[in-house]
C-alpha cells in the first residue's frame, strides 16, 4: 500500500510540475526558439529544470516548496529581463555584447579571441549561412546568442544565374589554405597549387612568413584572402 501511494505521489507530481513548467517557460521565453534565448534565461530554465527534477525523483521532498521556487525564480527572471531592456549598463553585465568578427572581408582575430570562438567554429557559423568566401562579407557579428548575422557586400547580392540568362559554370570553390599560422597542405594539393605558390602569394601581400597570418583561403583561380594577426605590414 504505501508502495502505491509513492507512486500515485510521483504521478500526481509529474502531472502538476509538467504544467507549471510549461507556462513558466512560456513566461520566461515567450516566442523566442530555445536556440535564441539570452545566457540568463538559459541559465534560469537549467536552475527550474533541476529542481522540479528532485522534486519528482524524490517523494520525501515537499512538493510546495518546490511550487514556490519555480514561480520565484520565474518572476525573478522576468524582472531581470526587464531591467536589462532599460539598463544599458546592466545589460552589459549579464549579457554578451554583439561582437565584429569579419569587417570588409577580413577577420578580426582580436575579436575572435575575445569571444573565445575558434576560426572553425566562425567558418561553420559562415558555411551555416551558405557563405564559403569571406571576401563577400562586408560585416558578419556574432549576436548574443552565439548565432551570427552577415552583411553581404552589394555586389554579392544574391541573384541567380537563371534570373541573368547566363550559362552554368563550374563554382569557384574557395578552401583554406591557412589555419591559426599552420599551412592546409591538404587543401593546397586540392586547389592545385604548391605551397611555393602559397608562399608567394604571402610575398606578394607582404607576408614574410606564413606563420604571421591566422587564416588565408585561395579559391580555384588563385586569389588569395589573408588575415594577420596583428596588423598587415
Amino acid at each position: 500500500m504505501r508502495e502505491m501511494e509513492t507512486y500515485a505521489i510521483v504521478f500526481f507530481r509529474i502531472i502538476t510540475i509538467m504544467v507549471l513548467l510549461l507556462f513558466s517557460t512560456l513566461f520566461i521565453m515567450g516566442k523566442r526558439p530555445i536556440g535564441e534565448l539570452p545566457v540568463f534565461d538559459f541559465l534560469s530554465i537549467i536552475v527550474i529544470g533541476a529542481i522540479v527534477g528532485a522534486d519528482i525523483a524524490d517523494p520525501q521532498i515537499e512538493h510546495m516548496p518546490t511550487v514556490f521556487a519555480v514561480i520565484i525564480l520565474s518572476v525573478f527572471q522576468k524582472g531581470v529581463s526587464k531591467i536589462i531592456i532599460k539598463s544599458k549598463k546592466i545589460r552589459r553585465l549579464i549579457t554578451f555584447d554583439p561582437t565584429i568578427v569579419i569587417q570588409n572581408g577580413e577577420m578580426i582575430y582580436k575579436n575572435i579571441k575575445k569571444i573565445h570562438y575558434s576560426i572553425d567554429e566562425i567558418l561553420m557559423l559562415l558555411r551555416e549561412k551558405d557563405i564559403f568566401d569571406i571576401r563577400k562579407i562586408d560585416f558578419a557579428i556574432v549576436e548574443a546568442n552565439g548565432d551570427v548575422s552577415i552583411l553581404k557586400k552589394p555586389q554579392h547580392d544574391i541573384i541567380t544565374k537563371t534570373d541573368m540568362n547566363l550559362p552554368h559554370e563550374l563554382s569557384n570553390l574557395t578552401l583554406t589554405v591557412i589555419l591559426d599560422g599552420v599551412l592546409d597542405t591538404k587543401n593546397i594539393k586540392i586547389l592545385k597549387k604548391s605551397v611555393d605558390d602559397i608562399l608567394q602569394k604571402l610575398k606578394e601581400k607582404g607576408f614574410d612568413d606564413y606563420k604571421d597570418v591566422f587564416y588565408a583561403s585561395m579559391d580555384m583561380q588563385g586569389n588569395i584572402t589573408t588575415c594577420p594577426y596583428n596588423e598587415q605590414p
